[in-house]
């Protein structure tokens, strides 16, 4: 029984982590210009968000889930911030530049962070959780053990698409020329900030 539902909370990290967005550009460039080790290092801040806000779907915890909830509208204006500042800084980056410091270590904690925060930005995550693992418990209350497993399992399960896809792009981008990655990082900048401006708006509307 444990392992089913370990297996099931691996799915629902696979799930969550797998649709294409400002997540999935952020690790996908990274991989192109610093490698497979800080694209994967990007995904676990990701996988690392979606963990807590697992464990407060898993655990319950009103209060604070009512918190974030609350402040879903600041925090959605800061990651639309955060966001645009990303995106005119890819804009800006220039290949022959990020080449020189692609194997620093100091890279790694940033990489992590940033995308751990932008991921964090979005709090009515929490609600898909609370939705997902009630249904996977059938409404019963969970044991401590049962909700840490399902909590350690969506984590798993969201690291393992980062690291498949980090390591999947990382393979292309010795082929690539210094022209392709700084249109790769253009390109990447400018979705990121389409991405900022619709959630502004959407901000602006509620």
């Amino acid at each position: 029984m444990e392992s089913l539902l370990f297996l099931k909370s691996v799915l629902i990290g696979l799930s969550v982590a797998a649709p294409v967005g400002p997540i999935g550009l952020l690790c996908i460039q990274r991989s192109l210009g610093h490698g497979a080790r800080i694209g994967f290092i990007s995904g676990l801040g990701a996988a690392a968000a979606d963990a807590c806000y697992g464990a407060l779907g898993a655990f319950g915890i009103g209060a604070i889930t009512h918190a974030f909830v609350t402040l879903a509208t600041p925090l959605a204006l800061a990651g639309a911030l955060f966001l645009a500042w990303m995106g005119l800084k890819m804009l800006r980056a220039t290949p022959p530049r990020r080449a020189a410091s692609a194997g620093d270590p100091a890279r790694a904690l940033p990489a992590f962070a940033s995308v751990f925060v932008l991921t964090l930005s979005n709090p009515l995550t929490i609600l898909s959780f609370v939705a997902i693992f009630a249904t996977l418990s059938g409404g019963a209350a969970l044991s401590a053990a049962d909700g840490l497993l399902m909590v350690l399992g969506v984590f798993c399960g969201s690291a393992l698409w980062w690291l498949t896809l980090s390591l999947g792009v990382a393979t292309v981008r010795h082929r690539l020329g210094t022209r392709t990655l700084q249109w790769i990082d253009r390109s990447a900048g400018a979705v990121l900030l389409g991405f900022a401006a619709w959630q502004l708006a959407r901000v602006i509307a509620h």
